[in-house]
């Protein structure tokens, strides 16, 4: 299946405790970019090249790097892709290419929840320690508690910043959400609440 979601909406924390519970590999186009490079594969080759340009590896090769991914015996009994496909491109060329889907969850969070969540984080400068001044703040405001160095916001997490990724989110993944949608396997999960109400929800989505 596919975990579809906006910047923020704990796609990675849910695919992980899905993939835990159901046995199946998480699948992410980054973790597989970095395995078929070290691996020397034909695609992973391909892949460098414009990785090291700076590029964006096309489609086509994301696509065939996803279908190489999912011969391999540990996804022989299902998996999980982890915010892949991104755009209507890569779905069209995932399904000519043969590959069959049984469900397509779309994490669906408000806006405004996402730039909170986002906006909120800090970072450590000194250890990359994580806080968030709302849902886990430092002790000492501005002050990492496991090192003491400074915390500061990232400037992808941003407010415009994430506002922007919201709206390019919004242009890629509509025409996506429709296209799974009239395939019949789209399935919607609302993102607000505790980790473990969203994880019951997806759950549930999934009969």
């Amino acid at each position: 299946m596919i975990l579809l979601g906006p910047p923020g909406a704990g796609k990675g924390t849910q695919a992980k405790r899905l993939a835990e519970h159901l046995g199946v590999p998480q699948i992410s186009t980054g973790d597989m970019l970095r395995a078929a490079v070290q691996a020397g594969s034909s695609l992973g080759r391909q892949a460098q090249s414009y990785m090291e340009r700076g590029a964006l590896v096309p489609d086509d090769v994301i696509v065939g790097l996803v279908r190489e991914r999912l011969t391999q015996p540990d996804a022989k009994a299902g998996y999980i892709l982890d915010g892949f496909p991104r755009t209507l491109g890569q779905a069209e060329a995932l399904e000519a290419q043969g590959v069959k889907l049984d469900a397509v969850l779309a994490l669906e969070v408000p806006a405004e929840d996402v730039v909170r969540r986002i906006a909120g984080r800090r970072t450590c400068a000194k250890c990359g320690a994580m806080s968030h001044v709302t849902f886990s703040p430092t002790r000492t405001s501005g002050v990492c508690d496991a090192c003491g160095g400074e915390t500061v916001q990232r400037a992808d997490d941003r407010e415009e910043t994430v506002r922007r990724r919201l709206e390019v989110y919004a242009e890629q993944t509509a025409p996506l959400v429709r296209f799974y949608e009239r395939a019949g396997l789209l399935r919607r999960v609302p993102g607000t609440g505790t980790i473990a109400e969203i994880f019951a929800r997806a759950l549930q989505a999934l009969g």
